[in-house]
């Protein structure tokens, strides 16, 4: 695990968290920095074995759950299960991902189209529902959802990829004007490339992933999935307290160009 800064130390102590897709390398990066900050961590998953093995790490400050975020009655019981464990519910990362497959409109099956956009844009609406009145009853709270420097920019052949992180964008804008009264911030995280099992469906490992896509980066390098949970980290805590409504560009620089 990165070491933290001292600075971050409690920053979200007391606090219990729920992040779905929670198994998955920034999910679980996500919840191991949750926990360091002082969190107690809700790892929601499709694949709830290995949800477990990461909660195993995390200790005490943990629980593993099974969640189909395009399923109403799965989202509202992890909620639920949240709240059972901990208490109440603080903050929600929506880091649930579908498998993408490539295609422009005339080449992409209408089954892939839907897949993406139920797990991505969907799921969030679903998981929404019963966040948003978990976190208002709490006092507040903050929600990040997970979408991509590919909300922004167009890149050939991934018209669900795109149009689906995209959405979820806007989404968490919506969301920010609908629910600040409730004390609610709502804000996206967009990373760019990053270290992460989803690119091994094109390059043969993350090295030379690293090395095909890291000359579009100002860091000359892509992302690890550390520096992604250190921003969701970040739009958790306090430290973000007058940021909702907004997107935070984790990208490397790849946007500035």
């Amino acid at each position: 695990m990165t070491p933290i800064s001292p600075f971050s130390q409690g920053r979200l102590a007391g606090r219990s968290i729920l992040i779905s897709g929670g198994a998955s390398d920034i999910g679980a990066a996500t919840a191991r920095r949750c926990v360091a900050e002082g969190a107690r961590v809700a790892c929601a998953d499709l694949d709830q074995t290995a949800a477990e093995r990461i909660v195993q790490e995390l200790g005490g400050h943990a629980i593993a759950l099974h969640c189909d975020v395009t399923e109403p009655l799965s989202a509202g019981k992890a909620v639920d299960a949240t709240i059972a464990a901990f208490g109440h519910l603080d903050g929600y990362v929506h880091n649930a991902a579908a498998s993408s497959r490539d295609g422009d409109v005339v080449e992409l099956d209408l089954a892939d189209w839907r897949r993406e956009i139920d797990v991505t844009l969907t799921g969030a609406f679903l998981m929404g529902k019963y966040v948003v009145p978990a976190l208002a009853k709490a006092g507040g709270g903050s929600i990040v959802l997970v979408a991509s420097q590919l909300g922004h920019v167009a890149t050939a052949r991934s018209v669900a990829y795109c149009s689906a992180k995209a959405g979820l964008i806007h989404l968490a804008r919506l969301m920010a004007v609908d629910h600040a009264a409730a004390g609610i911030r709502v804000n996206s995280l967009s990373p760019g490339a990053v270290r992460t099992a989803r690119l091994l469906q094109r390059w043969p490992d993350l090295d030379e992933a690293d090395a095909s896509l890291a000359g579009h980066y100002l860091t000359k390098r892509i992302g690890r999935p550390d520096e992604i949970a250190a921003s969701a980290a970040f739009l958790l805590s306090g430290d973000s307290s007058f940021v909702t409504g907004t997107d935070l560009l984790a990208d490397g620089g790849y946007a500035a160009r």
